[in-house]
């Protein structure tokens, strides 16, 4: 045996070892990926859990729109028929979320299954790249003949390839499985805005059907909000004319964060006026109705400057408390929020689950009409109450 022969057994030796070591880690980091993509089958399952309970929402609002055609008699008779439709269709978006969920709970599944398998070939590859080590070690202390060398080489080799083969294995499984979840990923999107449309349409109904002179709650409280942002345009106008803030401040969409604020806070240039103008208006709106939860003004960027008292307490240090006890001076950019900000019809009647923090929430009507000064929309005041009954 020549010391040329023992060189080249050597190489070869290592130059498994590294591709040993190489597989390994693609093995490893493909049981990461597994994880991740576990992470994201959950955040679907989270967000149709979110179009189901929608999809309950729209059936409130077309049963409602019913309840209204009805008070509205012969003449809201159309509404109806429509809001009967709406109601069907929501059951369907309600069933098609409830498949969703099913194939996603069997593509979840599947991958833990694979993952399982992942994890116990990570942890042989592993020990595959712990041997190559060793092996790369020993080879600078060869004593011993070419018979064992090539023995070492041919033992790492074989298990190089156990692995490449279970890799090949998962190959098309995990093709399968990222097209499933684009798939669904894709249905959940346009359910989504199915949703978003048979809620829209819901509401135009439901506005469509109290606009007829039902006598109701709804009608009553509508007029009651008019009035309050027409008294908030008034002030607003009152103040311009006292030089107490200006036209270009009382409109300022520079919302500047309150630093240290959790949920963030923000300020702008008119939020200390409405601080001071806002709650003689806001506050007796509490008591028009026992269902009413807050009054509250917010701006065309959905920004909530002044909210009622019990609503404005000092942040503290858990942000769930404040997520539900200080509401002022907070950016809402929700769907509800910049529809009530940026409406011009006379009034707006939505439909909403609201947040209460920490994963607490409350399905509320929400009643706007638009704030104008001197003709120019500068938002809308809300009005959220609680369903009959």
């Amino acid at each position: 045996m020549t010391l040329s022969a023992v060189e080249a057994s050597v190489a070869r030796v290592r130059g498994a070892g590294r591709r040993a070591q190489e597989i390994a880690t693609w093995v490893q980091e493909f049981d990461r990926r597994m994880t991740e993509v576990e992470a994201a089958l959950a955040g679907i399952q989270t967000a149709n859990g979110e179009i189901a309970g929608i999809a309950g929402q729209v059936n409130i609002l077309a049963i409602n729109a019913k309840i209204e055609a009805a008070r509205a008699g012969e003449a809201g008779r159309g509404f109806a028929v429509v809001a009967e439709a709406i109601n069907e269709l929501s059951r369907k978006t309600a069933a098609t979320a409830g498949a969703i969920s099913e194939n996603v709970r069997g593509l979840s599944g599947r991958i833990s299954g694979l993952k399982a398998d992942a994890g116990k070939i990570s942890a042989e590859a592993g020990a595959v790249r712990s041997e190559a080590a060793e092996s790369d070690r020993a080879m600078e202390h060869i004593s011993g003949g070419l018979k064992e060398t090539r023995s070492g080489a041919a033992a790492i080799a074989s298990r190089s390839a156990e692995v490449a083969g279970a890799v090949a294995a998962f190959a098309p499984a995990v093709a399968r499985i990222g097209s499933g979840v684009e798939g669904t990923a894709t249905a959940i999107h346009e359910t989504r805005q199915r949703i978003s449309e048979l809620i829209d349409a819901s509401e135009i109904i439901v506005q469509e059907a109290v606009g007829l002179g039902a006598n109701s709650v709804d009608a009553r409280l509508i007029a009651e909000v008019q009035a309050a942002a027409e008294a908030i345009g008034k002030a607003f106008e009152a103040g311009e004319a006292r030089g107490e803030i200006s036209a270009t401040a009382l409109f300022d969409r520079d919302y500047r964060a309150v630093p240290g604020s959790d949920p963030p806070q923000f300020l702008t240039r008119f939020t200390e006026f409405t601080d001071r103008v806002l709650p003689a208006i806001q506050e007796p709106a509490l008591a028009l109705d026992p269902r009413v939860v807050f009054c509250a003004a917010v701006d065309r960027g959905g920004y909530l400057p002044t909210h009622n008292r019990k609503f404005s307490q000092p942040q503290g240090r858990d942000p769930v408390w404040n997520a539900a006890h200080a509401r002022n001076r907070r950016i809402f950019d929700d769907r509800v929020a910049l529809k009530a900000g940026n409406s011009t019809a006379p009034f707006l009647l939505q439909v909403y689950r609201r947040d209460m923090g920490g994963g607490a929430f409350v399905t509320m009507k929400d009643l706007s009409a638009p704030i104008r000064v001197k003709g120019r929309h500068w938002g809308g005041l809300r009005l959220a109450y609680g369903f009959d009954g």
